[in-house]
């Protein structure tokens, strides 16, 4: 990619850490509307019919005309990208805890390596068996210890495996976008992918959206269903575009480890102010799951020789 100036690497990280805690609080804030007063696939239509047209409105500014050959990829991209991600990801979150989505959610890059060497033939060599073979352990065992979804835990397995499931749609997505973003713009990509992922995601949550009652709606409601619309979604992807013009896609990837980190720290924050109390959810079990999923993801991410070798 070149050399690139230190203020523009420090600008890139500055993004990506912004991308973390955003992602990180919608965890807190989707869970406290869920199902109660949206239902999760009313909150994907929600969230497609908010996004998309502000993605081409910019879209309209920087015109760029797509191959009528790559559409079929483009509609495989919002499938498993938008529509399946996105549906699976907020079902799996209204039926499990904030803490096990953000655990089981760092076992995205192994899913990755998997469907690259199914679909790319990338070579997958002992130490990456071996990381895929902790961070499926971390998962499976995190899966097999998941509460019943009653009072005495906020977790299901239901919803854990659909989280997981969510992580799986989503590495087919980064593996079937790779040709498309080295062919055009970011931009012009993730434009394309939200109009065909939205106009999926639009039916299957129509229903769910359309029994939203607005008018038991507090302020505080409406500003996390705006925070959903305009940062989660919106501002995220911007942030992931200009880091991913300034830093490998291997150095976004890493930020994935932080979610646990900053979802454990906001869930203890929401409990000593007196929100949610979600903190029966991490106990020693779910943070040794945790250790071992990041430790499995560090072997399969982590080239030989280190950070120096992955900043080049």
């Amino acid at each position: 990619m070149g050399d690139t100036p230190a203020s523009s690497l420090w600008k890139a990280h500055l993004a990506l850490w912004g991308v973390g805690l955003i992602y990180a609080y919608n965890y807190l804030v989707a869970k406290g509307l869920m199902p109660e007063k949206i239902g999760p696939s009313g909150f994907i239509a929600l969230r497609v019919a908010g996004a998309t047209p502000l993605f081409w409105l910019l879209y309209a500014f920087r015109w760029e005309r797509v191959a009528r050959a790559d559409l079929a990829r483009l509609w495989l991209c919002g499938l498993s990208g938008v529509t399946i991600n996105q549906l699976l990801f907020f079902n799996g979150l209204a039926a499990t805890s904030p803490v096990h989505a953000s655990i089981i959610m760092t076992i995205n890059p192994v899913l990755v390596l998997l469907i690259s060497a199914a679909v790319l033939g990338t070579a997958i060599t002992s130490r990456k068996v071996a990381g895929i073979a902790l961070g499926a352990a971390g998962a499976i065992t995190l899966l097999l210890n998941s509460g019943g979804g009653g009072l005495e835990s906020h977790a299901s397995w239901q919803g854990d495996l659909m989280v997981l499931l969510n992580a799986a749609s989503y590495g087919v997505y980064l593996v079937a976008v790779k040709p498309l973003m080295a062919k055009y713009r970011p931009l012009t990509v993730i434009s394309w992918v939200f109009l065909f992922g939205g106009l999926m995601a639009l039916p299957v949550g129509a229903s769910q959206a359309a029994a939203i009652e607005w008018s038991t709606f507090s302020t505080q409601d409406w500003l996390s269903v705006g925070f959903v619309v305009l940062f989660t979604t919106f501002l995220v992807y911007l942030l992931n575009i200009y880091a991913l013009g300034k830093v490998q896609p291997t150095v976004v990837s890493i930020y994935i480890y932080l979610q646990p980190l900053l979802v454990g720290g906001m869930v203890w924050l929401a409990a000593t102010l007196g929100g949610a109390d979600y903190m029966a959810d991490m106990g020693w079990l779910q943070s040794c799951c945790a250790v071992v999923i990041a430790t499995g993801v560090w072997l399969v991410s982590v080239p030989t020789g280190g950070w120096k070798r992955r900043a080049r």
